[in-house]
């Protein structure tokens, strides 16, 4: 079946992904380390482009707990693994898990440009090094009803921007996602503009809670869960999380982002987790975490209210959605 940029697909979840995708689960007690994975935050980097050890699907990840974590249960691994929103693979939940296979996340460079002291790309192996990783547990809420808990392995995007250097005129973060359609089969379709592009004020990207990514259960990210850098925003709703970044880019007007490209309607550019406002298809006042029966409510904010609220001082919540 294809698709039209006008569709907004919600496509039934129809197979089940092959025990061999998860039967090697994580043992990150005692695992080893990455040499020289973390460094202090605001190193200095020289030769960005010569990778200094390179990392493989499956590495351990050295890294400290976050006080900023939750306390619930975590989602387990093969759901995490198995069931994902990733367009560029595939519309269905489990196809990413089954296509991902042959993405290649290595080698990789993420360019920072636009508004900034000086543009610079970054190797993904180097960028290991921006910052302390640290473990973040943290509650993932899906426009369409679903939740998880999952423990992402990242360092604040804070860390990034500082050593970035942006001038006073940026006041927006655009991220771009690759194009690679032989390795990704869903940007063969017209399902969504590509590439995918989203985007953050800088107030939000500077907040402590946003991150980038670059692993989760102690190891290095799955190809289906974005590897190998994505952003994680946890008081947003899922698909401003984008995956497999390669360009960050500091503007001074509204990113055109591009679920909202697609349908402004039905999801707006900040795209808080906000119980009260219902998806013109689906109410977002209850959500069903993976791995239970029964429904939960939503927390505003996705329960971080406490470290966001702030943010949205004075603006209409409702109309920006």
């Amino acid at each position: 079946m294809f698709f039209k940029k006008s569709d907004i697909p919600s496509i039934p979840s129809s197979e089940m992904t092959p025990k061999s995708l998860y039967v090697n689960r994580r043992k990150f007690i005692g695992a080893s380390l990455v040499t020289g994975a973390v460094a202090l935050a605001g190193y200095k980097f020289s030769g960005m482009l010569e990778p200094r050890e390179q990392v493989s699907a499956g590495t351990k990840l050295q890294f400290s707990k976050s006080n900023l974590s939750t306390s619930e249960k975590e989602t387990p691994l093969k759901d995490v693994t198995s069931y994902n929103n990733f367009y560029e693979f595939s519309t269905d939940k489990y196809g990413p898990s089954q296509l991902a296979g042959s993405f290649q996340p290595r080698p990789w460079t993420v360019s920072v440009e636009g508004l900034v002291k000086k543009n610079q790309t970054f190797d993904i192996d180097s960028l290991l090094k921006v910052a302390p990783l640290e473990e973040r547990i943290y509650r993932m809420r899906c426009v369409e009803g679903w939740s998880m808990v999952i423990p992402w392995i990242g360092f604040p995007l804070s860390a990034l921007i500082k050593l970035a250097e942006p001038t006073s005129k940026a006041t927006f973060v655009e991220f771009t996602t690759v194009v690679r359609p032989e390795q990704m089969p869903g940007q063969k379709r017209d399902v969504l503009d590509w590439p995918y592009v989203e985007g953050l004020r800088m107030d939000e990207a500077m907040n402590p809670l946003a991150i980038l990514a670059v692993g989760l259960y102690g190891e290095i990210l799955p190809n289906q869960n974005g590897a190998p850098i994505r952003l994680v925003v946890p008081w947003k709703y899922g698909f401003k999380g984008i995956k497999s970044i390669v360009k960050i880019n500091f503007i001074d007007h509204l990113p055109e982002t591009t679920w909202h490209k697609s349908g402004p309607n039905e999801y707006g550019f900040y795209s808080n987790v906000n119980p009260e406002v219902d998806h013109p298809r689906w109410s977002q006042a209850k959500e069903r975490r993976l791995g239970e029966l029964l429904k939960r409510p939503t927390l505003m904010f996705n329960g971080y209210g406490d470290q966001v609220a702030s943010l949205y001082k004075g603006m209409d919540l409702k109309k920006n959605f």
